[in-house]
């Protein structure tokens, strides 16, 4: 008889299936019995021939049960089967002298026993199939074809010398046993049905060779499926992948597809060993066979016997390991005389999961004591491998049950304490949590804002913790009693202490102190201080985000920065809707928080990069928050109730103001921070960055000497930006220069050829012992090694302006003035750029003249405002040398081209129009503009000048340049006057209305006729 055999070690089996024995043979005939059993892992569904004794079992998965039923266990088996949906028991198989009694147990206690005959059995024949060209009784029986007689083992049945190739992957059939196959090969499954229908279901199993193991741990034909990502091998080269040895299967069941184009499952039972002697055909695969047989061998041989023992205690063994293979090795322990060597060595390898090529040597092994050698090594293999699997087990359920019984015991130890009295639940906590954060601050608390606590407490005490409302609830609360309801921080209303706490921290910046001092003055005299919204505009690195915490110090209020650049939520802002998922409040209620109080300095930052985005716009947003009459009730989304924001100081950051909304921009109170000149960064230099520098590097004050005038080329020729941050950069790259230097410097002077610790700054004098590692200090810095002495000097490493460019490389800018007196056609203008101030140079010159050929060229990347200003200058200059020189037509007759040198810097703006005119008039005139003179202004058509900006900017360009004379347009006489006096200092300064003043400033007031004439 078939005993199913356990699959591989670790998977469970499907289940029992309903039809766990059937009859043989014909309709109502029994030719002996299989039964079946589902892998699920790595091995196949393996089926053993052979007689067991009582009580054999057979267990197969509901996956396959549809080819037994297809096979014909499903239907009416005869006074021996058992009809599909019957029962659903086992049967147990009793061998007598020539008897079979079986005994069908089902599962309600019941059974009933039949006897047949085994030479009847014997006898009897098939002589029907089903529809598919099966047997119609039990398809899976052991009849070699319809024709043949009904042994139990065909070892007489047929042999032919040619069988059809059908490839298997991952595991081999062994004989005896059963493997489900799945065939898309159209070709394949036509020539395996044709063969099933005409009663000659033989085909040759071979393992492929050379295969990518798959995942999904099911036996099917990779070769043959054909589908996506699939190798398809036929002919020939699925020939040469095929491995020699394989097994003589026959075709027990063929399952067509209601798809056309559908895989089409077989089943195969495998029944002795093959060898391929050639290949005959390619479509399909078609191959001539010789059949094996295993080498003779003497069963009462010692080695054979000891070697059978020991694999028979090796599956007592994986017994115990594993219950999965309890009963049925249990059963084949117990009967395991009734087996030849053979079929144990093909049980036990077939039950290990082992890769292909050692299942494979075991197949293509014809001597059986090797056989069971290979054998005994897979099964102790498998044993370590389940002992492995045990121990991993073992621990993960250890633990699990520590962290079950942990939970237990905490749930008790709560439940003790809530009894007695110790502890209250989750919820009487929270609400005594949020009710005692909540008490010192009930008085300042907004009755409205109590009301929504106060509801929302008594909500928490009715809703599950277990439930989403509850955590909402909970996260809400938490926020509303978190807030600074009423707080306010002491401010500070001495002027003096905050006019020394900002000059401290800050040099310069006039404008930002004085505004300060003016804020803290009135609220002195209201005895308190309003919030105001303040905006800092200015070019990069001016200290406008730094003056905001100094700012806030100056006030003694708390401090709090966010930036604003490239925002695009007003979610930021205004915070999110308490039904969203991770819900929480914008900006300003997580300002409130983190500061604790409800008056801080709140620091805006890049108020001018605000982003636009899908979300809505910011910008808008912060009109409620930036207005004074409406920030008292300011409502966050999150919240949902008015907070006040009415005592807050905002100021805000920008670089350019023109990229700030009007309505933004509107409720800002603006303060200008123009850019540093050369004596302010010195001082800025030598009062802060350069002393952070040291400290970074840990170079201390008598090592190093950094000159004034190493300080002032730095500035002009290497940082010439309105900000310091570049200079700090500069700096700190010096003393780190410096350092190294230093240390290089104290290892030769050591001589100790590999480097020593190094100790300096504040902590190298309490370190330093008597003999024992000396500092920096302590180290002659010369350019020759030489002894030192404990009182030799210490020689600082001094920096000029001559070696300067060894420690921050060439310059970057060389100097502004390009002429030391300017020819004829050329005038030194001033500009205002994102670096500061620059003079700028226009160049006008004659290309040729000629009657008709008057006209203007220019060049030098101008933008339209300019090319505009060029045509005015253009227009004006022809009016004014008519009045001034009636005979000269030299605008009439000549083509005249002007530049702006720097061409690749692009220049746009009116204040170049003065500038442009006097050019083209000198040009005219041929008569050089005076010395040292820089000009700026708008022009009119009329030859008004009108005011430009950055009149601090182009000043300190002019003095950069040595100019002794400037001219500016008369509106700009005030801002000139606010100038410190260190810039005004040296300079002669004009202020005209009309650029008739402006040309008698700009040359000579009697022209000399000679050159005039020259020029005619």
């Amino acid at each position: 008889m078939l005993a199913a055999v356990a699959p591989a070690a670790g998977r469970r089996l499907n289940g029992i299936t309903k039809t766990a024995l059937a009859s043989g043979g014909g309709r109502g005939r029994g030719r002996g019995r299989w039964t079946g059993s589902c892998q699920l892992d790595r091995a196949p569904l393996l089926l053993l021939w052979g007689s067991f004794g009582p009580r054999s079992r057979a267990v197969t998965g509901p996956l396959w049960s549809r080819f037994l039923s297809s096979s014909g266990s499903g239907r009416d088996g005869g006074s021996d089967g058992t009809k599909e949906g019957e029962g659903g028991g086992v049967m147990e198989v009793v061998r007598e002298e020539g008897v079979l009694k079986e005994e069908e147990v089902s599962e309600n206690g019941e059974s009933r026993k039949i006897e047949v005959s085994v030479e009847k059995l014997k006898e009897v024949k098939d002589d029907s199939k089903d529809e598919n060209g099966g047997n119609e009784g039990n398809g899976t029986s052991n009849s070699n074809s319809r024709s043949q007689h009904g042994g139990l083992v065909p070892a007489l049945g047929p042999r032919p010398d040619r069988v059809v190739a059908v490839p298997l992957s991952r595991r081999p059939l062994f004989p005896g046993f059963y493997v489900p196959v799945t065939i898309k090969d159209q070709k394949l499954a036509e020539k395996l049905t044709e063969l099933k229908s005409a009663g000659s279901p033989w085909v040759g199993t071979f393992l492929l060779k050379d295969q990518n193991p798959r995942t999904d741990g099911s036996q099917v034909l990779t070769t043959a499926e054909g589908g996506e990502g699939t190798e398809v091998l036929r002919g020939e080269e699925l020939f040469k992948r095929l491995h020699e040895h394989g097994t003589f299967a026959q075709i027990t069941s063929v399952m067509r597809p209601l798809d056309p184009d559908g895989a089409t499952q077989i089943l195969l039972m495998g029944h002795r060993r093959l060898r391929i002697t050639g290949m005959l055909e390619t479509e399909p695969l078609s191959v001539g066979v010789e059949h094996l047989k295993d080498k003779p061998y003497d069963s009462t041989q010692d080695e054979l016997k000891a070697t059978i023992l020991e694999v028979v205690t090796t599956m007592k063994d994986l017994m115990r390991l594993n219950p999965l293979y309890k009963e049925h090795i249990q059963m084949f322990v117990q009967h395991m005389g009734e087996f030849n060597a053979s079929k144990l060595s093909d049980f036990g390898a077939a039950l290990t999961t082992a890769d292909e090529p050692v299942l494979q040597q075991v197949l293509k092994e014809l001597d059986v004591l090797r056989r069971l050698q290979l054998t005994l090594l897979l099964l102790k293999k498998e044993l370590e491998l389940s002992k492995l699997q045990q121990s991993i087990a073992k621990g993960v359920e250890e633990k699990m049950s520590g962290d079950q019984r942990k939970y237990f015991l905490m749930e008790q130890l709560k439940a003790i304490k809530k009894e007695l009295g110790l502890e209250t639940d989750d919820k009487t906590a929270l609400t005594g949590k949020y009710r005692e954060r909540l008490e010192p601050r009930r008085k300042d608390c907004p009755p409205h804002v109590l009301e929504v606590i106060d509801e929302e407490l008594n909500k928490l005490q009715g809703l599950e913790s277990s439930s989403s409302e509850f955590n909402v609830t909970r996260n809400y609360l938490d926020w509303l009693t978190s807030l600074p309801w009423g707080h306010f921080s002491e401010e500070n209303f001495d002027v003096n202490r905050a006019q020394k706490v900002l000059d401290e921290e800050h040099y310069g910046l006039e404008d930002v102190k004085e505004r300060i001092l003016e804020f803290i003055a009135v609220g002195r005299l209201r005895g308190t201080a309003q919030g105001k919204i303040i905006c800092l505009a200015g070019p990069p690195g001016v200290g406008k985000t730094s003056i905001g915490r100094s700012i806030a110090n100056a006030l003694n209020r708390k401090f709090y920065r966010f930036s604003v650049g490239g925002l695009g939520d007003v979610a930021e802002i205004k915070g999110h809707r308490r039904t969203y998922v991770g819900a929480m409040p914008g900006k300003m209620v997580q300002c409130l928080k983190a500061t604790g109080t409800s008056n801080p300095l709140v620091l805006i930052d890049e108020i001018d990069k605000l982003g636009h985005g899908y979300s809505g716009d910011p910008a808008s947003a912060l009109l409620e928050l930036l207005d004074p009459e409406q920030n008292a009730n300011f409502v966050d989304h999150y919240l949902d109730v008015p907070i006040d924001l009415s005592k807050v100081l905002f100021v805000c950051t920008a670089n350019l103001v023109e990229n700030i909304p009007g309505p933004l921009l509107d409720r800002m109170e603006v303060i200008r921070l123009v850019g540093y000149i050369t004596d302010e960064k010195i001082h800025i230099a030598r009062g802060y960055l350069e002393k952070a520098a040291r400290e970074g590097s840990g170079v201390k004050d008598d090592q190093v000497d950094l000159s004034d005038g190493a300080l002032h080329v730095l500035i002009e020729t290497y940082c010439r930006e309105a900000g310091v941050r570049n200079l700090q950069k500069h700096i700190e790259r010096i003393y780190r220069k410096v350092a190294l230097k230093l240390v290089r410097k104290e290892l030769e002077v050591l001589g100790t050829g590999k480097e020593v610790p190094v100790h300096s700054g504040a902590g190298a004098d309490a370190e330093k012992g008597d003999g024992e590692k000396k500092t920096i200090s302590e180290v002659v810095l010369a350019e020759e090694p030489k002894e030192k002495k404990e009182d030799d000097p210490v020689e600082k490493l001094i920096i000029n302006e001559t070696n300067l460019p060894d420690f921050v490389g060439p310059p970057i800018f060389q100097s502004d003035r390009l002429y030391e007196q300017t020819p004829v056609g050329v005038v030194m203008g001033l500009a205002w750029t994102a670096m500061g101030g620059s003079t700028l140079y226009v160049e006008t010159s004659l290309v040729e003249q000629g009657e008709g050929k008057g006209k203007l060229q220019m060049t030098g990347q101008l933008g339209d405002v300019m090319k505009e200003s060029a045509t005015i200058a253009h227009t004006l200059s022809r009016q004014i040398l008519r009045e001034r020189e009636s005979e000269n037509n030299f605008f009439a007759t000549a083509s005249i081209h002007l530049h702006v040198p720097a061409g690749a810097t692009p220049k746009d703006g009116p204040s170049a129009g003065c500038t442009m005119i006097t050019s083209m008039l000198s040009l005219a005139m041929n008569v050089p503009v005076k010395k040292d003179v820089a000009m700026t202004g708008e022009v009119t058509l009329t030859g008004r000048v009108l005011p430009i900006g950055g009149v601090k900017e182009k000043t300190v360009a002019a003095r950069r340049s040595g100019v002794k004379s400037i001219i500016f347009p008369s509106a700009n006489k005030r801002d000139y006057l606010e100038l410190p006096p260190h810039v005004k200092e040296g300079l002669e300064v004009h202020f005209v209305d009309h650029y008739s003043e402006i040309f008698t400033l700009a040359f000579d007031d009697k022209p000399d006729p000679e050159k005039q004439l020259a020029r005619r």
